[in-house]
């Protein structure tokens, strides 16, 4: 009996094993529930998902399996041709047959890596084209969302999806498939392979499994949830530092850079941790694995050496020497396998909790959307009604009630109020940012949801308070990646008088734009929104408090290009400042989202209601401003 203590000593370790992961697995489960830990979505389904972006180029990986089987069936005939020469050297040892042995053996790891080469190289070549259709699909994806949507979803969490997500997908198509699918039909050959050469010591082996796919399966479900938390905490971090990085200004402004550090270091340690837990996780099951390999190996050694020292037989069959290196080979290399899947599933899990947040983003509805009937346009007069139009952000909570009012095509119509009375929705709407809940809104006569949103859109011209510019040249921000003559391109400058500054500078059109124009002033960068509009020739054109927060001298050109930009079609003007609006054909007071007074500057002024006091109200702040001067 005390010869086999050893093995009763193993087999109890691995008892013990096997309950402690149950035990950790059941306290997982339960604690899962009470924090609302929850998979959103299977794995098989993500599985499926994925697989459709590979489906263009199923006959070439097909084609690509031929070397998979190369390199498998080096790694099974490996070690029936070292156990081979093992029999021959302790045998009749015949130099002949050695050299034939060896030079099949080297034969066969040169054929090997000639075909992990070429299977390495061609699946870089399509994993790079899968990653990026769904990194194409992701960002396409984002682009239809609405506005209400896009509020909701902070900058940094997108660029983390487009970015880092589609990233790690990369190392799914490029190496992993291949590996996981080489590993398994190893892992099966080997198997096979055993039982020819010794079925009782294969069964030997095979006590082990049960074992390992219990711990598999385990080591499943903490790898899942540990990669969920990198990926959440990725994320925070993402999105903490694409905000804070944009406003730093203002961090610095009021002196808050330490407090801001301690929030970054909360975040940083918050990822940090989730790293360890993933580390840790599978810093147990690897060695857990080889702890078994070797237990194998053991068994392996203590049967093979009882065999010699005393003539003994495992299950009636004689356990040679050539059978112990033939099986010595095999163990590893059904072993080796198993432990690359353990760092395979590390990698996939990984990989799958990157596929589940983007299919997330790709899986959010769009809200505003082309019906089915929806036209397209050409061009449009620029007439625009709205016809008892109720609008709410949030439900019950009406931004708009019953607003009705009709403009005529070259019309330029003003509109005025308190902040929050719902001047600028009713540009959202017209751009349909938006969909209204009640009542109808048409140009041109057409409900605008009769019409494609693409083609409402390019035949609106909107010009912003807060005039974002893209890293580039002035040329590119104003043409905006269409073709446009240099001469249409001077002509739209001179138009709306941005040549006036655009001249002065060292590349002129060609002047680099950093980071959202931040090296040109407000009003120079609102004469290239206008620019950038004047070109592309919209039918209307929307000016949301473009001329406030410039100075006297850039005012002046502004105002001198309103003028001209007049004659181009229907003008939507939102502003403040009275005194910009007097010319208008038609200015709309509102007030908590409805109507209070419309008509011409003049006639709101004879009424002498609401527009005429806040118009006084204006007019002696500037006077007081005057005489402080």
């Amino acid at each position: 009996m005390n010869v086999y203590l050893p093995l009763l000593i193993v087999g109890a370790l691995i008892g013990t094993l096997a309950t402690i992961f149950i035990l950790a697995y059941a306290f997982m489960k339960n604690k899962k529930e009470a924090i609302g830990f929850d998979r959103n979505m299977k794995d098989m389904d993500l599985i499926r998902r994925l697989a459709r972006y590979a489906y263009p180029y199923r006959f070439k990986l097909l084609g690509l399996l031929v070397f998979v089987v190369f390199s498998i069936l080096t790694n099974l005939i490996s070690p029936l041709l070292m156990g081979k020469i093992e029999e021959l050297v302790k045998d009749t040892f015949e130099l002949p047959t050695l050299y034939l042995y060896v030079g099949g053996y080297v034969a066969l790891l040169i054929f090997s890596l000639l075909s992990t080469y070429i299977l390495s190289v061609s699946l870089q070549k399509i994993g790079q084209k899968i990653v990026s259709a769904i990194r194409l699909d992701t960002f396409v994806h984002i682009e239809s969302l609405s506005h209400e949507q896009l509020n909701n979803i902070p900058v940094g969490k997108l660029v983390t999806r487009v970015t880092n997500d589609t990233g790690a997908l990369s190392h799914l198509f490029t190496n992993m498939i291949s590996n996981l699918v080489k590993n398994v039909f190893i892992i099966i050959g080997t198997l096979i392979l055993m039982f020819t050469v010794n079925y009782a010591m294969t069964l030997m082996v095979l006590c082990f499994v049960p074992f390992i796919v219990l711990f598999t399966l385990i080591f499943r479900q903490f790898s899942r949830r540990a990669h969920r938390e990198v990926k959440d905490a990725t994320t925070e971090l993402n999105t903490y530092l694409s905000e804070n990085l944009s406003g730093i200004k203002i961090t610095q402004i009021f002196g808050k850079e330490e407090e801001k550090m301690d929030q970054f270091e909360v975040r940083a340690k918050s990822l940090a941790k989730a790293r360890v837990k993933q580390i840790f996780v599978f810093g147990i099951f690897r060695p857990v694995v080889y702890m078994l390999y070797i237990a194998s190996v053991m068994f392996l050694f203590f049967f093979g050496a009882k065999g010699y020292i005393e003539d003994f037989t495992f299950a009636g069959q004689v356990v040679t020497s050539g059978v112990i290196v033939t099986f010595y080979m095999y163990i590893e290399t059904i072993f080796g396998p198993i432990q690359q899947l353990a760092e395979q599933f590390n990698f996939l899990q990984g990989a799958l909790a990157s596929a589940e947040k983007i299919f997330t983003i790709q899986d959010m509805v769009p809200e505003v959307v082309d019906e089915e009937d929806a036209i397209e346009l050409s061009e449009v007069r620029g007439e625009i009604e709205f016809r008892d139009v109720w609008f709410a952000y949030k439900e019950d909570e009406w931004v708009l009630r019953g607003v009705s009012f009709h403009i005529l095509p070259k019309q330029t119509v003003a509109f005025v109020g308190a902040t929050g009375s719902g001047k600028t929705t009713i540009l959202s709407l017209i751009c349909r940012n938006y969909n209204i809940q009640k009542g109808q809104i048409l140009i041109d006569g057409i409900d605008i949801r009769k019409i494609k949103i693409s083609s409402l859109r390019r035949l609106l011209g909107q010009m912003l308070q807060d005039v974002f510019l893209f890293s580039g040249t002035i040329r590119s921000n104003i043409v905006l990646d269409e073709e446009f003559t240099e001469e249409e391109i001077r002509e739209a400058c001179h138009y709306v008088n941005a040549d006036a500054f655009i001249d002065k500078l060292p590349a002129g059109l060609d002047e680099v734009v950093r980071e959202r124009g931040n090296n040109f002033s407000q009003g120079q960068r609102q004469l290239l929104s206008f620019a950038r509009t004047v070109i592309h020739r919209p039918s209307v054109m929307i000016l949301d408090e473009a001329t406030a927060n410039i100075d006297t001298e850039t005012e002046l050109l502004i105002q001198d290009s309103l003028e001209k930009m007049k004659n181009i079609g229907t003008m939507l003007v939102v502003a403040h400042r009275l005194s910009t609006i007097q010319h208008a054909d038609n200015i709309i007071l509102l007030s908590h989202g409805e109507i209070l007074e419309e008509g011409t500057h003049a006639e709101l002024l004879a009424k002498r209601g609401r527009y005429h006091e806040l118009y006084m109200l204006q007019y002696e702040a500037e006077m007081s401003k005057e005489d402080e001067q």
